[in-house]
């Protein structure tokens, strides 16, 4: 298992095509737009080596009995699935932000059992393929970048019927030796920092669309593949100061990039899906309840941070113990821990897949992300409720440096003897940061928008079983018209 740093240097190796800002970016790594996201992945490769954490973010690989890093272990019991959420609600308190791995962990877990239901069905060895694909990444400890979400063009028309038919991925030759892809995988977290890419179809698919029925591995700098790299709100702070980007270290959400296929080779090796349509609906619905599950975890760790912060400039500005402030802080933390039982609930409530896998219950998944897109909001809200306006104004960090102004802005935003206004001001950008706009939408349709859990949901409830709960109650088509009911 590699540590953070070691993950971050094996990063050099790759010659990744990544563009930003209109040029090319030569090094990841150094670059100061990229290198938050890195530092918050490299919190994933650390936890396995921190005496107080390793029994959360350690496994042992059931394929080869080796121990392992849990972001690439397949989950085999009920409690697997719990230390994967406690992991990563301890990971997002550390960060407070994106740490970016989650995707690609739950491609794995998915196409571990999909695979296997595949050839089951066909007589395919996907499975195997998968297998060893899997061991390798296990056993050298990749960092998988989780492709699913297309460009979709038209969302009212299907992949093939598409103006331009590289809206969605798809299979573009078939060779002896393997396939040719084309497309683009957009909102991609930790892509400019991954190894490898886990492609997967985004949607079920009818027998017409048989060639975007395609789920593969792909390494990051292979030819062909290029990467461009978002805007985020307030994204060039990251190279004008220390204190304005709020979050230094670990910067804002995960650093999403489009991921283009420009007619990229895929050896059949890596090939773990092509063609078999009817197993598309089925793979994504595994894969968002897996992810699903998460969201109650990091974003709970991420709102331990939050929370935090509105606790200590509550403090810094004198109104902790205002009753309305007491109350507000009290909300905050009780909608992150029913965020946070959410995901526990669909990992005890879990059942076994055929090949061994454990899978959280999807009902409970769902209405776990969905409580998190609702949540996750309000508490950003009574955070900047709390903080007050001077979250929207607070002055450039250089003006610390501005002889003249310099001392007007360290007397006027200090509230105390003890509470510097650079203190006060460092908590604010922190506040500011994980309020913005851009927390706000990864939270709403990271991992599907809430109507996706929504239209999962009412397929999922056994509507009739509980109307006949109310209907036994009341006794309907017990009681004829005029009768008393028996005592």
């Amino acid at each position: 298992m590699m540590t953070g740093a070691e993950y971050i240097e094996s990063l050099r190796s790759l010659k990744t095509e990544v563009y930003f800002m209109g040029e090319r970016v030569q090094s990841v790594i150094d670059h100061p737009a990229m290198r938050p996201h890195i530092n918050a992945a490299s919190v994933t490769y650390d936890l396995a080596h921190d005496p107080v954490h390793a029994e959360l973010a350690q496994a042992t690989s059931h394929l080869t009995g080796r121990p392992i890093n849990r972001w690439t272990h397949i989950p085999r019991t009920q409690e697997d699935l719990v230390k994967k959420v406690k992991m990563l609600r301890v990971a997002g308190g550390i960060t407070g932000t994106c740490f970016q791995r989650c995707v690609g962990m739950d491609a794995l877990i998915t196409l571990y059992s999909t695979t296997k239901e595949i050839d089951d069905k066909h007589g395919t060895s996907y499975h195997e393929r998968f297998t060893a694909f899997l061991i390798e990444t296990q056993d050298h400890d990749l960092m998988s970048g989780g492709a699913m979400t297309d460009a979709k063009g038209d969302r009212s028309k299907s992949p093939h019927a598409q103006h331009d038919p590289d809206l969605f991925v798809r299979v573009v030759e078939r060779r002896e030796d393997g396939i040719v892809v084309r497309g683009a995988k957009l909102h991609q977290t930790g892509a400019v920092n991954s190894h490898q890419f886990i492609v997967m179809p985004g949607q079920g698919l009818s027998p017409d669309s048989a060639d975007y029925a395609v789920a593969c591995a792909i390494p990051a700098d292979a030819p062909g593949v290029i990467l461009v790299f978002g805007r985020q709100v307030n994204d060039s702070r990251k190279w004008e100061g220390k204190i304005d980007q709020g979050n230094r270290k670990y910067g804002v959400v995960g650093g999403e990039a489009m991921v283009i296929f420009d007619d990229v080779f895929v050896p059949w090796e890596r090939v773990f899906m092509c063609g078999e349509t009817e197993f598309a609906g089925q793979l994504v619905d595994r894969f968002a309840s897996y992810h699903r599950q998460n969201y109650g975890g990091c974003k709970s760790g991420n709102l331990d941070v939050l929370v935090g912060a509105t606790s200590a400039l509550a403090e810094m500005q004198g109104i902790a113990k205002a009753g309305h402030v007491r109350d507000k802080l009290t909300e905050m933390a009780h909608l992150t821990e029913t965020m946070y039982s959410g995901a526990l609930s669909c990992s005890y409530e879990c059942s076994t897949l055929g090949c061994g896998t454990a899978f959280v219950n999807p009902l409970l998944a769902n209405s776990a992300k969905l409580n998190t897109a609702r949540y996750y909001p309000e508490v950003t809200h009574l955070a900047q409720d709390i903080a007050g306006g001077f979250l929207a104004t607070m002055p450039s960090e250089r003006e610390f440096e501005n002889p003249r102004v310099a001392p007007f802005v360290r007397k006027y935003f200090s509230t105390g003897p003890d509470v510097t206004a650079e203190e006060r001001i460092r908590v604010g950008r922190l506040i500011e940061n994980m309020t913005g706009a851009t927390p706000i939408v990864e939270c709403m349709h990271g991992a599907g928008s809430p109507q996706a859990q929504k239209v999962v949901l009412q397929r999922l409830v056994d509507w009739k079983q509980r109307q006949a709960l109310a209907e036994r109650i009341v006794g309907v088509g017990e009681v004829g018209p005029g009768q008393a009911d028996e005592e």
